[in-house]
């Protein structure tokens, strides 16, 4: 384990992320992790790391590093308008930072969220099996917390497979825009919606609320009524759930979700399509195309397939 970045000023929200904290939820942990998992992996793929170790997520707008030792980094996920030493960095594409030069960013010209991974991953304590920023409860990641100035990242032991130069075909690159349509799954409380507000759902142009967080992302559109109200007996949410609360308004959950809801589900995105979702910044607007359960899984097992494809070529 060796220091990597010293923090100079920080960003709108940096944490260290994982893929999360999966087998908590029974006690109230939330699961966490990258609001985009694709990104992540991705990126810790390019460095040489496993899938699931941790890197530094961005909000819209990013830190100002300075490294403090020789590393090989990745920045994928939203271009935030990484620079090194002033010069335009990279993205979706492994390449070599020296000790002494500065990442910094300009702030988000496509997308919400950005990834920055380290080839060893970012070396902070396990916690319930996961190295996630748990803001809520705050544990896990740096302190449960934010990233400060003054802050020091250190990275775990360099992989074997760490280089630079590794890149993600530019026809493969997920491109962030202002608008996304996502496929959805009716949910288990879809027959509560009265008339035709089931089909409004999935004929709606939504816009992403200036409240949308990593809890969940918020939208403003029609409003959908539900017969006998919106409250339910708390159950299980997952992630892509799509909760309506009283006032009518659909709230898309995301990697900080509860561990339970009561509020009717009237749909479920597809698992595929949460990190092109997740990737729209507020303001921008969402479609729901109706989909199966086995459209849904399929396109669940073709993005697997295609991380799985590429992790391959890279070690």
């Amino acid at each position: 384990m060796n220091a990597v970045f010293e923090v100079l000023s920080s960003g709108l929200l940096d944490t260290v992320q994982d893929l999360g904290r999966w087998g908590h939820q029974r006690s109230g942990v939330p699961v966490g992790g990258a609001v985009d998992d694709f990104s992540l992996q991705v990126g810790n793929i390019l460095v040489g790391n496993s899938r699931g170790a941790a890197g530094l997520e961005m909000a819209q707008s990013g830190p100002k590093l300075r490294a403090a030792s020789d590393a090989v980094v990745a920045l994928c996920g939203a271009d935030l308008g990484a620079t090194i030493d002033g010069t335009p960095a990279p993205r979706w594409k492994s390449f070599a930072v020296r000790a002494g030069q500065v990442l910094s960013f300009t702030g988000a010209r496509g997308g919400a969220w950005g990834y920055l991974c380290v080839a060893g991953g970012f070396a902070v304590p396990l916690v319930l099996g996961s190295r996630s920023t748990c803001l809520r409860g705050g544990f896990g990641g740096f302190d449960g917390r934010a990233l400060r100035p003054g802050d020091v990242l250190a990275a775990g032991a360099l992989p074997r497979s760490a280089r630079a130069g590794r890149f993600l075909r530019p026809s493969d690159v997920p491109v962030h825009g202002t608008h996304a349509v996502v496929r959805a799954v009716p949910g288990p409380q879809a027959d509560r919606f009265e008339g035709d507000a089931l089909d409004t759902f999935f004929s709606a142009r939504y816009t992403v609320s200036r409240r949308a967080d990593r809890m969940g992302c918020r939208l403003e559109g029609p409003g959908l009524a539900a017969e006998g109200g919106h409250d339910i007996l708390s159950a299980g949410v997952v992630a892509g759930g799509v909760q309506v609360p009283g006032d009518g308004t659909p709230i898309v959950l995301l990697a900080d979700r509860q561990a339970t809801g009561g509020y009717a589900l009237i749909a479920v995105v597809a698992s595929a399509d949460l990190a092109p979702l997740a990737q729209l910044a507020p303001g921008s607007t969402l479609s729901f195309s109706r989909a199966t359960v086995d459209e849904a899984l399929a396109a669940a097992r073709q993005r697997e397939e295609f991380l799985a494809t590429i992790e391959a070529g890279a070690h």
